[in-house]
């Protein structure tokens, strides 16, 4: 048997991930991590890190299992909170979960479990690992969580082959219902806890708020964009290959619409938003079609069904683009038909990609919606997350 760390996060998933290993015989420690200290922007009374790290010790000591809590809110700071601010000031959605499972889980509470002499580190991530030998290679697979409504295999798409081959993923198999019937029968006390919300070890915040203590407010112009100009603007070019077309942003200008008011700042919003616009009166609901941090604009259109909305591709930069199965990575002018998505929750949607020198196009067969710069795009074939890309 091997000896595991368990991520142990407060959660009813991760508790029952610990069970479940103690239970097929392993030495498991519970680790938890404290990522973040200043509850000032947190909604309601919720101190996140505190109660959870009080559960999490509770839970350790039913299993009659060793627990400690690990401090990484220097890091987490570094590697996630201030590439947020970095990424929400140009004007790009950041997807701060993704990135805490790169930045945080799977490389510095890795390098922390490996130090306590863990043969694997273990999470309460619904999805599955598979491995096989391919070309005389071991080959580990990323699979999509058995529990369709919980699958988390988006959140882990830029992990590497090297932390595959380090993780376990005790739950991926059960569904949610299940995993709460195990804890409830085993008394635990987070059987019946609610599923956290929010940004990943923050909680949940006014995100305004905690943008404000690095992006200070600037009034600028709301401009509503009509139909027919996002139309005209999603035209393919002539003399232009069709995917560079389709995953071009489109630019507006101010003079392209009407102003209905004004905003506090551009950097706070992000594409296919409708709440916090504070501008009333239109026929049909507003969503930001488009932000521009330069000129600090917000463009908007009426509607969910507002051509501006939508795009049936997009790029993402060569230094971006990340394999999970390295053995299939494309090489420049190769091509590739995978199921893809740009949000966790989205369904897995046809789409091409098409690896060209500058890095890799997305050519959805349907137009997506609110395809938004900073967040990740995620390729499958047959459940199997194959790799990832920072959408440009």
């Amino acid at each position: 048997m091997a000896k595991v760390v368990v991520g142990l996060s407060g959660g009813v998933d991760s508790s029952v991930a610990a069970y479940l290993l103690k239970e097929q015989g392993h030495e498991v420690i519970g680790l938890f991590m404290k990522n973040w200290h200043d509850d000032s922007v947190t909604i309601s009374d919720e101190c996140p890190w505190l109660e959870d790290s009080n559960d999490a010790m509770l839970v350790a000591n039913k299993l009659g299992i060793p627990f400690q809590t690990v401090d990484l809110s220097e890091q987490y700071k570094e590697r996630i909170v201030d590439y947020m601010f970095d990424e929400y000031a140009r004007g790009r959605t950041p997807n701060p979960d993704v990135l805490c499972n790169r930045e945080i889980k799977f490389d510095v509470f890795m390098d922390i479990a490996l130090e306590l002499g863990a043969d694997f580190v273990a999470t309460g991530h619904y999805c599955q690992k598979k491995t096989s030998i391919i070309n005389n290679k071991e080959v580990h697979h990323l699979i999509s969580g058995a529990d369709g409504n919980k699958d988390q295999s988006y959140f882990l798409c830029q992990v590497s082959q090297e932390q595959l081959a380090r993780t376990l993923f005790p739950i991926g198999h059960l569904q949610k219902p299940e995993v709460r019937e195990i804890a409830a029968a085993q008394d635990l006390i987070t059987a019946g806890k609610k599923d956290s919300q929010g940004l990943c070890f923050i909680g949940k915040v006014r995100l305004p708020d905690f943008l404000q203590q690095q992006l200070k407010p600037k009034e600028g112009a709301i401009i509503e964009i009509p139909s027919s100009i996002s139309l005209e603007k999603a035209a393919v070019l002539k003399d232009e290959d069709e995917w560079i077309t389709l995953s071009r942003k489109r630019n507006y200008h101010p003079h392209e619409g009407q102003q209905l008011g004004t905003h506090s700042g551009a950097h706070y919003f992000t594409r296919g938003q409708r709440k916090g616009l504070a501008v009333g009166g239109t026929p049909e609901p507003l969503f930001v079609i488009e932000t521009d941090v330069k000129t600090n604009t917000i463009y908007v259109g009426q509607g969910k069904s507002h051509p501006g909305l939508y795009r049936r591709g997009l790029f993402v930069d060569a230094s971006e683009v990340h394999w999970i199965r390295q053995d299939l990575q494309l090489a420049v002018g190769e091509t590739m038909d995978v199921m893809a998505r740009i949000r966790y929750r989205q369904s897995l949607e046809p789409a091409t990609l098409y690896m060209k020198e500058n890095g890799l196009y997305v050519i959805f067969k349907d137009a997506q919606s609110a395809i938004s710069p900073g967040q990740f795009v995620a390729w499958y074939q047959n459940d199997e997350c194959l790799g990832s890309g920072v959408i440009a």
